[in-house]
């Protein structure tokens, strides 16, 4: 798939996921391979990425999260911030990391998401930490769920390029 048919292509997915279709573990390895290749403040790299494929613990996520498309995904990648080493750019790295994997997901062929807002409630982040082994020092930034949809997801539609960008100055057309 050429890059900007990637772009074009990827989207969130929101709806449930194939669980009989996995992706293979060196897929999930070139994902997040791809999230490891992002750019970082200071090139200190410090996003750290948990891959999940055990069925229990899948599961386990999918209840504590109560979240119907992680129930359903066949494979997540947990992407970890550490912000005692990346000082006040940490969201920066794991969003440049979690924008290469959903990029390099859906060049795969997958559908994935970004879940981040249910992972801001310590009630629901602390659990999946703790079921992840993640360590006190790193923060559960994002999970994305990697897999064929079960159903196709909405597509919303993105606004034209005049409402989002100008040139040489802000002219930028803002809607009625």
């Amino acid at each position: 798939m050429e890059f900007f048919d990637v772009i074009r292509k990827r989207y969130s997915h929101k709806a449930a996921f194939d669980p009989t279709s996995r992706p293979t573990d060196e897929e999930l390895r070139h994902i997040v391979e791809a999230g490891m290749a992002a750019p970082s403040a200071m090139n200190l790299q410090s996003p750290e990425f948990v891959i999940i494929t055990e069925a229990g613990l899948l599961r386990q996520i999918g209840e504590i999260t109560d979240n119907a498309v992680l129930r359903s995904a066949p494979a997540m990648i947990a992407v970890l911030g550490n912000p005692e080493a990346a000082e006040a750019f940490y969201r920066e790295d794991y969003a440049a990391a979690t924008e290469n994997i959903l990029l390099a997901g859906t060049a795969l062929g997958y559908s994935v998401g970004w879940l981040d807002g249910i992972f801001r409630d310590a009630a629901v982040r602390e659990p999946v930490s703790a079921l992840l082994n993640i360590p006190q020092d790193r923060l559960l930034c994002v999970v994305i769920p990697v897999g064929k949809p079960g159903e196709e997801g909405a597509r919303r539609a993105k606004k034209p390029f005049e409402e989002r960008a100008s040139w040489n100055g802000y002219a930028v057309r803002r809607p009625s």
